[in-house]
């Protein structure tokens, strides 16, 4: 008799977002003068703090690209990305004088005082498991 396997267990969302992210990425895919899947998420070496997020126009996705769909919008997240930004939350702010995405990562442990750059932790499976 075959023994069955346990069901896997699904994958946690490597990030959301909220109700504002989603509204701009919707306007920045509408306004597009070529088609876009989405918005590309990642990260780089930068700044006094280390790591500064990247943000740019999804126009494909990678083999090896992570996918979150959330709020009717595609997140493509580089897959060097993943364990900097697991639990991450997108959001985007108006103030009075700016408008940006926010990236609320429980990762992050540190910002430079200019706010372009921050210290991020990866990850390790314990967290990326809960």
């Amino acid at each position: 008799m075959e023994q069955s396997k346990p069901a896997a267990r699904p994958r946690p969302q490597v990030m959301s977002i909220t109700d504002a992210a989603a509204a701009r990425v919707r306007e920045i895919i509408a306004n597009s003068d070529k088609p876009l899947l989405g918005v590309r998420v990642g990260v780089k070496n930068a700044g006094c703090a280390g790591m500064s997020y990247t943000m740019e126009f999804a126009e494909e996705i990678g083999k090896y690209d992570e996918v979150v769909e959330d709020k009717g919008v595609k997140i493509v997240v580089d897959p060097k990305a993943i364990m900097f930004l697991l639990g991450t939350q997108m959001d985007f702010r108006t103030e009075k004088l700016s408008a940006t995405f926010v990236f609320n990562n429980p990762n992050q442990t540190s910002a430079c005082g200019c706010g372009e750059s921050v210290a991020i932790t990866p990850a390790n499976e314990e967290n990326a498991s809960a």
